[in-house]
């Protein structure tokens, strides 16, 4: 194996090459990965419960495509990928039981084809481990079987990063690889633009510094593609990219310099989304996976430089790091799935360090080395299980409680057509059958006049946290306390239909 990569780096010298087919790649290795992806769904539809509800942002997402329901009001930071993903199912059944097995299993499909996209570049074992550790975080197990946009970023990214890798390994790269870092740079833009753009950046300089022109335009043209939707939209829903961007900034706490790395720890613990997020840190028994994956990372450089194979594995950990900047550094709340794009390219060249560790060049297992990592993985899997666990019992009680106060509306005849506003007025809203509105926040889409107006002829009613007041054109309206909210049902109201995403037409 040359030791090129640094000269690869400025584009000269002997390139870092590796084989990318033949009897190495043999059938039982793609068996081995389609294990893992058939575990990695059953996993899932085990761990998490295919009933479950849907949440606040996957009603939204769904919403768009499910005709029953009105939609949801969509802002500025969110991209139509998802809704698209979810519409073979979604557009002509409401079933959430069905939706969660054709999420699980397109997950674990689409696992397996970007894990074969790493073909070549490590053993099959090594893709397969890396593959385990992304698959079995309690983060990567929970949102994959639900509507949201983050795991398929990691899995783009995956399939994108792999595809490159090996496009490099030859001047004319084959068509099939070509489309693949075209079709995971589109895939992650049109699930989310900028988390696209921010995790294909090494891949961009990568190319133009080692002068793959070529490269560097299909990562770019699949980027393109991908963003499409949300830069037409931007002009036809907001003036133009910079005030999309703009608004999408100020929707997200307006980004900029944040410390958020205490945040993301925090979130660790099973908080889906921690903002604001205050507290104590976890036990580090649950954060302990966290502090040692960058040394793992380090370690795994080092292992491939002193191997002379280091573009395979500094590229991937550049990816990771660039993916996770703005969410460790420039965002001021957190969320772990939010990191799952890092999790997915981090994952194969570290489970490579532990092989390292654990066997010999020849590849005989080290027994104490093997024996320490065996402990310390079943501890880890423990935590993780424990988390999900905790995280699912605790969601699907918030979800059933949601589902409580839709029965209860429909009893006070808040019945479809209607409009909800206020407290956790858009998921209530989406179970009850009802439009959502409101008039400030991030999600503000009517205006009291126009709430006022839609109550004179179908049922509206207010959501609030107990004893908070009532927002000033709710006075008056008759009160119900309803689960762990009140409710005020505005007077009258029958017959017509609210406008799309609570406003009025």
């Amino acid at each position: 194996m040359a030791h090129g990569t640094d000269a690869m780096l400025v584009g000269g010298g002997r390139r870092d090459t590796v084989a990318v087919s033949g009897p190495s790649w043999r059938t039982r290795d793609n068996a081995l990965l389609a294990a893992l992806a058939g575990a990695f769904t059953a996993a899932q539809l085990l761990l998490v419960p295919p009933g479950l509800g849907l949440g606040w942002d996957e009603v939204v997402y769904v919403s768009q495509v499910d005709d029953p329901a009105p939609a949801a009001f969509y802002s500025a930071p969110r991209a139509r990928g998802v809704s698209l993903l979810v519409a073979p199912v979604a557009s002509w059944s409401s079933s959430v039981v069905l939706l969660r097995i054709y999420l699980a299993v397109l997950s674990g499909l689409a696992l397996h084809l970007a894990l074969r996209a790493w073909r070549g570049l490590f053993p099959a074992r090594v893709l397969a481990a890396g593959g385990a550790l992304f698959a079995s975080l309690w983060v990567t197990l929970f949102y994959a079987p639900q509507a949201m946009p983050n795991l398929w970023v990691a899995l783009g990214a995956l399939l994108a990063v792999g595809c490159f890798l090996r496009a490099l390994t030859c001047a004319r790269p084959a068509p099939a690889t070509l489309w693949g870092v075209a079709a995971g740079a589109a895939l992650m833009a049109l699930m989310r633009p900028t988390d696209a753009a921010w995790t294909a950046l090494p891949l961009l300089v990568g190319a133009l510094l080692l002068r793959r022109v070529r490269l560097g335009l299909v990562t770019a043209a699949g980027l393109l593609a991908g963003a499409v939707p949300w830069v037409v939209e931007a002009y036809t829903s907001y003036g133009g990219l910079r005030e999309r961007l703009s608004e999408a900034s100020r929707v997200q706490g307006g980004l900029g310099w944040h410390l958020a790395v205490d945040d993301q720890l925090r979130g660790l613990v099973g908080r889906t989304l921690c903002r604001p997020c205050t507290g104590a840190l976890p036990n580090p028994v649950v954060t302990a996976w966290w502090v040692v994956l960058p040394l793992l990372a380090v370690l795994a450089l080092v292992i491939a430089v002193r191997s002379g194979r280091t573009a395979r594995t500094l590229i991937p950990l550049a990816c990771a790091t660039t993916a996770a900047v703005p969410y460790l550094f420039l965002i001021g709340y957190a969320a772990p799935r939010f990191l799952l794009p890092a999790y997915a390219l981090v994952a194969v060249p570290v489970a490579d360090a532990l092989r390292h560790l654990v066997t010999t060049p020849g590849g005989r297992w080290h027994p104490l080395p093997a024996g320490l990592l065996a402990l310390g993985l079943a501890g880890h899997l423990a935590v993780q299980y424990a988390v999900l666990d905790h995280v699912v019992d605790r969601t699907a009680a918030d979800r059933r409680a949601w589902e409580r106060t839709a029965d209860t509306l429909h009893s006070l005849g808040v019945v479809a057509p209607c409009l909800l506003t206020g407290h956790q007025a858009i998921p209530v809203a989406h179970y009850t059958g009802c439009s959502s509105g409101a008039i400030g926040g991030n999600n503000a889409n009517t205006t009291a006049a126009e709430i006022l107006r839609t109550a004179r002829r179908v049922p509206v009613a207010t959501l609030s946290v107990p004893g908070a007041p009532p927002p000033s054109y709710a006075r008056g309206w008759q009160l119900h306390r309803v689960e762990r909210l009140d409710v005020r049902i505005a007077p009258g109201g029958t017959g017509g239909a609210p406008g799309r995403a609570g406003g009025p037409e």
